[in-house]
């Protein structure tokens, strides 16, 4: 009987913080259908006649669909590029024990960004990248490469040491090992990295509002350009606000099965 109680108690609570996690965003999606009088209106809860006039009207210059682009580009580019780094240094740190240049690289996740924008913006123009997609990149691994680094380096170490050993002794060199053997083994590691990664990327607002123009801004920043000083148009920030929210949240119900798929794939007993 007790043991049924807390049962329900722990379902109820997560019942509870399912609904507070998910209230924000069915709202957003249900104001996108909404004219900008029903949105400010606190009369109007789900129940309305939708519209889709907020979508057509986003999507008629091209502008949402270009910054989805740039996102996309930006995202997957600076995720594919910190991982072909940040996997290996991993590696190299979690089997040579290497904890004080992971400490190092650490750093970089823990100075704030904001102190960094003015001195890349200077670097950055001297040169001409400003406005780029180069320097968006590079500004986002900035922060990625720390971040699969110190996730990865947790999945090496935990894996046995014994398996890279045995490939080692069938003639396997170092690098080898990691490749044929540690590598696919951490591969739920890297993907788990690679996705919360490039969720960075996809919702960075404050790197491509300083170092992007009107032809590399991403969706953060076309998000932004919706607030005005005089007035805000609320059905088009909540239409493209959802554009820009939904294909993640696909990618994500998508991507879950496999993900926990790749949790118990290689899976050793000792």
């Amino acid at each position: 009987m007790k043991r049924s109680y807390w049962t329900a108690l722990r379902a109820l609570a997560i019942t509870v913080v399912c609904l507070i996690i998910a209230m924000p965003v069915v709202w957003m999606i249900a104001a996108a259908f909404k004219t900008n009088v029903q949105v400010t209106d606190p009369s109007v809860g789900l129940v309305f006649s939708p519209t889709l006039e907020n979508f057509r009207n986003v999507l008629a210059d091209g502008e949402i669909v270009r910054s989805l682009g740039n996102s996309a580009l930006v995202g997957v580019v600076s995720t594919v590029l910190s991982a072909l780094i940040a996997v290996p240094a991993a590696w190299a740190v979690g089997r040579f024990r290497m904890h004080s240049t992971g400490s190092l690289v650490l750093v970089a996740r823990i100075v704030p960004a904001i102190s960094l924008l003015v001195p890349w913006y200077y670097l950055f123009a001297q040169i001409g990248l400003v406005g780029s997609y180069t320097v968006l990149v590079l500004s986002h691994m900035f922060v990625s490469v720390p971040l699969i680094l110190w996730i990865m380096i947790g999945f090496f170490e935990g894996l046995p040491i014994e398996l890279e050993e045995a490939g080692r002794v069938d003639g396997l060199s170092a690098f080898g090992a990691f490749r044929r053997i540690a590598l696919p083994l951490a591969a739920p590691g890297t993907a788990t990295a690679c996705v919360l990664a490039f969720i960075f990327s996809w919702n960075n607002f404050m790197f491509a509002l300083i170092l992007s123009d009107e032809n590399t801004k991403t969706m953060p920043v076309t998000l932004f350009n919706f607030i005005s000083y005089a007035s805000t148009d609320w059905g088009g920030l909540m239409a493209a606000a959802t554009l820009m929210t939904v294909p993640v949240l696909i990618a994500a119900v998508l991507g879950q099965k496999y993900l926990v798929a790749g949790l118990t794939a290689g899976a050793t007993k000792g």
